[in-house]
């Protein structure tokens, strides 16, 4: 069965040109609007990362005999599955993502911002991963 990817598809590329702008010349120049770009940033890792993880859930699901299974899967349990399954890279970075995901509703601390945001940079290639996994299963 297919998988609607649609909103990965657009988080993903939403995170992308969050980034983008974060690392423009005129951000580069501007460290207030730098900083609205950071948070734009952090902002779309989290609705982003939420993504993720759900479609890796429904694709288990979906390729599970028995779909309650996955349901009982804890996090780390379900990326280490995603691996398993040749969706996801790597667990302990997913696992590392969760931590970060579940501290940006502190990112108003300006250190605590730019460590949520250095994870995003590099999320985004596990994202974009993780859609194209999703994609080839599709098939």
């Amino acid at each position: 069965m297919e998988l609607d990817l649609t909103s990965l598809e657009k988080a993903v590329y939403r995170l992308s040109e969050a980034v983008n702008y974060s690392h423009s010349d005129m951000a580069k120049k501007d460290e207030p609007l730098f900083q609205q770009f950071r948070n734009s940033v952090i902002q779309c890792f989290e609705f982003t990362y939420e993504l993720c993880w759900k479609m890796l859930k429904r694709r288990l699901e979906l390729d599970s005999p028995s779909p309650a299974i996955v349901d009982e899967f804890n996090f780390n349990d379900l990326v280490r599955e995603g691996a398993i399954r040749g969706i996801v890279q790597d667990p302990a970075r997913w696992i590392n993502y969760r931590k970060f995901r579940n501290l940006t509703s502190h990112a108003y601390n300006e250190k605590m911002a730019q460590e949520v945001y250095e994870i995003a940079l590099s999320f985004l290639d596990d994202a974009r991963q993780l859609l194209n996994s999703l994609k080839e299963k599709n098939r």
